[in-house]
């Protein structure tokens, strides 16, 4: 949700990339609706996450959906014409052209139809088309590049906590050792988050954790202690030491 992190769940190896994606949305829903009942639910994911049942459950449950879907045949057939208008703007500008196309579509497996946006790109590699199954009727543009495709944000937030606050290293041969290990990233790159809220309008305010570790944390110093105080003595050329102490002004209390 934006940058925060709702949870840190561990699949086993053999389980499919959706494993129980149903039951923690409900559990996110019923949560967040205890305290804001009236905020707008949006269910965003490539389609690893796409399933008929987990789709129906949110049309029943009030919540809006922006998943993605694999190409097939049917799909293909739907967008043969706009993707013939794709291919020769492409032929007489020579430039990639990418365009969408929003259309009715139902599978077998579903009760009713339901909106989809196909993103119909044509370039020098040949054609690229990707389908995303909206709940909402909307512009096509708005719903693709606007919406769904912002959760990259998203994937760098769990590549941030993946490669810099070390939720892969999961090695154990117990589950359990390895869904603990994830906890504790998920608390660490929390904290990260709170850090950043006292860093805004700043250049640290997006940041990676891995540059907000080596800026701001991972700094040498000396530290004095008589009775009275205790001094940090850092070197003049260390480039932050600005920032640092705003930094440290806004963590103390009152």
């Amino acid at each position: 949700c934006g940058r925060h992190l709702l949870v840190s769940y561990l699949r086993t190896s053999n389980r499919s990339d959706s494993r129980h994606s149903w039951a923690i949305l409900a559990l996110l829903v019923k949560f967040i609706r205890q305290y804001w009942p009236n905020t707008r639910i949006v269910f965003r994911g490539d389609s690893g996450f796409y399933r008929p049942r987990l789709l129906s459950w949110c049309d029943r449950n009030n919540v809006d959906y922006l998943v993605g879907i694999s190409k097939n045949s049917r799909l293909l057939k739907d967008v043969e014409a706009p993707s013939k208008l794709v291919r020769d703007t492409h032929q007489k500008v020579g430039d990639k052209i990418a365009a969408t196309y929003r259309f009715r579509y139902q599978a077998r497996s579903w009760k009713y139809p339901r909106w989809v946006v196909a993103r119909l790109e044509e370039g020098e590699l040949g054609s690229n088309p990707r389908f995303v199954i909206s709940s909402r009727y909307d512009d096509g543009f708005k719903l693709y590049y606007e919406q769904y495709c912002a959760r990259g944000d998203m994937e760098n937030r769990i590549k941030d906590q993946q490669l810099y606050l070390f939720a892969d290293r999961t090695s154990s041969v117990q589950w359990w050792t390895n869904q603990w290990r994830l906890i504790l990233s998920g608390f660490a790159y929390t904290l990260f988050e709170r850090l950043r809220a006292h860093l805004k309008k700043t250049p640290f305010e997006r940041m990676s954790a891995s540059n907000l570790r080596l800026k701001l944390i991972k700094v040498g110093a000396v530290i004095i202690r008589n009775t009275r105080r205790i001094r940090v003595l850092m070197s003049d050329s260390y480039p932050y030491k600005d920032e640092l102490t705003d930094l440290v002004r806004r963590l103390v209390p009152g």
